[in-house]
């Protein structure tokens, strides 16, 4: 024990010598003359200032007119129509329900942004009022939000939105079902809570 407490003594002892050393050597490199900063201070202070160059003239930007609208192209500003093609299987027997689903299928022609994502991956994040309506906000998985009301595709099965609350956007979607009739089917985008 006691031949570690001497062998630790000298060691601090050369540390505190070597700490004193460099200490003694720093500062009798330190002159307080500074004259000689002064002088270049005031040098450089006496040096005639040169004049900041002016801006260059702002040219105003070239006007372009949108003339393709008169040629009869789409607007840049509109949503691009989207249609899609369905294929409805004639069946034997075409009872007035499945014949009023169809039609609506049919009628269907021009998909709507939200029609690109199953119910599944779409969620109520809000609500907006105004004087007329309530509007649902839908968040799709991309993470872009969506302003829809009733009436509105949502989905890949034909899901119409039949109501808004403050709690959820009610949806009627048309299925398959199995024995290959067209059928109405209830779901709800309910608020989510974060």
């Amino acid at each position: 024990m006691r031949a570690r407490e001497n062998t630790a003594k000298p060691s601090a002892l050369l540390r505190a010598l070597l700490l004193g050393c460099a200490a003694t050597l720093l500062g009798g490199c330190i002159s307080k003359d500074m004259s000689d900063l002064k002088q270049r201070v005031e040098e450089i202070k006496a040096r005639p200032g040169s004049g900041v160059k002016p801006l260059p003239p702002l040219t105003p930007p070239t006007r372009h007119l949108y003339e393709a609208e008169e040629l009869g192209l789409r607007s840049p500003f509109a949503r691009p129509e989207q249609t899609r093609t369905v294929e409805v299987e004639p069946t034997p027997e075409v009872d007035a329900e499945q014949m009023r689903l169809q039609t609506e299928i049919l009628a269907h022609a021009n998909k709507e942004e939200l029609e690109r994502f199953s119910i599944d991956s779409l969620r109520m994040v809000g609500v907006l009022e105004d004087r007329e309506s309530l509007w649902g906000i839908v968040r799709d998985p991309e993470n872009s939000v969506h302003r829809v009301r009733v009436g509105n595709y949502v989905g890949q099965n034909f899901g119409k939105i039949t109501n808004i609350s403050e709690a959820r956007i009610e949806i009627r979607e048309i299925v398959k079902n199995s024995q290959g009739n067209w059928e109405e089917r209830q779901t709800e985008l309910a608020l989510l809570d974060e």
